[in-house]
């Protein structure tokens, strides 16, 4: 029972984290057709920020309980700030280009910012473990668990609900979905698709830094961050399908528990069991789980 509840957990704990981060890749996609390579930049300067902020807060001796605030504020500045740079100096030139231009031009641009994360914080691992102490850990089902890591399931399941209202209850929601299904069309109807984009891109981007500034706390934020979340992400947004938020949720969920499973029962696994599930669920739905309808025009 124990073993079950810690596989449980970590799979949870794990699939929040990969929620937060496919789910700004994905809606990226959904609505602007742009595979963005450098999104695993955003989410590794995320983390630096946020580690480098919460260090100076812990610094001025102003309470671990406000460096919640620093991990906000640091998803907020690199999201916005990034964001637009992104999107204003490379993305939409992308627009019209073929996926594997936009391939190419995005990784190239996630070489270049994992340098100047470099420059900017240098090559020294960074160590945020305020917010983790100052919340502590709680027994469950006779286990320890640290109780910051559990709010990473509540903070994934809350951006999960955010999405789902602003997307179907919103008019945002629906200038949104006109984009998706025809942009020429929305365009004509007085649409400011470019306004859409931007917004939509920094939202994104928003995401991606949140996922990696969360995370901070509970690793050693190093050189070479945001490789292995790029890759885990891509594997959740192919396996629910691109541009479907309910398909990053089950990506995220199967790819986690999976690893979960893997890591306790099989470790020697642990490296393929996420390309297996992707790979199992291409053989059968090579468009993902839950793809969301292409538009047919009649």
């Amino acid at each position: 029972m124990e073993t079950a509840i810690t596989i449980l957990i970590d799979g949870l704990v794990f699939s929040s984290y990969l929620f937060l981060v496919s789910v700004g890749l994905t809606i990226i996609f959904g609505v602007m057709k742009i595979l963005n390579v450098a999104h695993g930049s955003l989410y590794a300067w995320g983390a630096y920020t946020s580690a480098y902020l919460i260090g100076l807060w812990s610094d001025a001796g102003l309470g671990d309980g406000g460096t919640f605030l620093m991990i906000a504020v640091a998803a907020i500045v690199v999201g916005v700030i990034l964001g637009l740079i992104l999107e204003r100096g490379l993305i939409q030139f992308m627009y019209a280009r073929d996926e594997v231009i936009t391939v190419l031009a995005t990784f190239a641009t996630f070489l270049i910012l994992e340098d100047v994360i470099l420059l900017v914080f240098g090559v020294n691992p960074y160590f945020a473990y305020q917010p983790m102490a100052y919340l502590d850990s709680v027994e469950i089902g006779g286990i320890q668990r640290d109780v910051y890591s559990l709010t990473l399931i509540a903070v994934a399941v809350v951006v999960g609900v955010s999405l789902w209202l602003g997307l179907t209850k919103t008019k945002w929601g629906k200038l949104l979905t006109a984009v998706i299904y025809d942009r020429e069309l929305s365009i004509a109807m007085g649409i400011n698709v470019t306004r859409v984009f931007i917004v939509t891109f920094v939202l994104g981007a928003v995401l991606g830094a949140l996922g990696g500034a969360y995370v901070a706390p509970t690793v050693s934020v190093a050189p070479g961050f945001g490789v292995e979340v790029i890759v885990l992400s891509f594997a959740v947004v192919v396996i629910g399908g691109m541009g479907s938020i309910p398909g990053a949720i089950i990506g995220a969920l199967t790819v986690g528990i999976a690893r979960a499973i893997a890591v306790h029962q099989l470790p020697e696994v642990e490296l393929f069991v996420v390309y297996g599930v992707m790979a199992l669920v291409l053989v059968f739905r090579p468009e993902g789980l839950f793809a969301p309808a292409k538009a047919r025009k009649i």
